[in-house]
């Protein structure tokens, strides 16, 4: 019922700056927390930030004062602005968002594909 799109990963060198940008679409369903979430060679699935409907936010110690969350919920959209970037965010980023069906107003748990956000000179 829901699918997550992720855009805007690629290569980008130490100090710079990239903008994620999760879509949801889809029909009958209201999301409440929606987040960003990575994954390195080797590492296990962390969580990177979130934000709930009502604006309120999470991050890592690791991308605090770095990264910032974002959510247009016109648009079922969220964004992670990613600023002063290290080798060490190298990793997949996924989407991922809590929504409730609107037609059963049964909670259910989403996943992005995930995109590549590599950091390297």
């Amino acid at each position: 019922q829901v699918q997550l799109v992720e855009s805007g990963g690629g290569l980008v060198q130490p100090g710079g700056s990239l903008r994620l940008s999760c879509a949801a679409s889809g029909s009958g369903f209201r999301i409440s927390a929606i987040g960003w979430y990575r994954q390195a060679p080797g590492n296990e699935r962390e969580l990177v930030a979130n934000i709930t409907a009502g604006g309120t936010t999470n991050y890592a110690d690791s991308v605090k004062g770095r990264f910032t969350i974002s959510r247009d919920n016109a648009k079922n959209t969220v964004y992670l602005q990613m600023n002063s970037l290290k080798p060490e965010d190298t990793a997949v980023y996924y989407c991922n968002a809590d929504a409730q069906s609107t037609t059963t107003w049964r909670g259910k748990n989403y996943w992005g594909q995930g995109t590549q956000v590599t950091v390297s000179s």
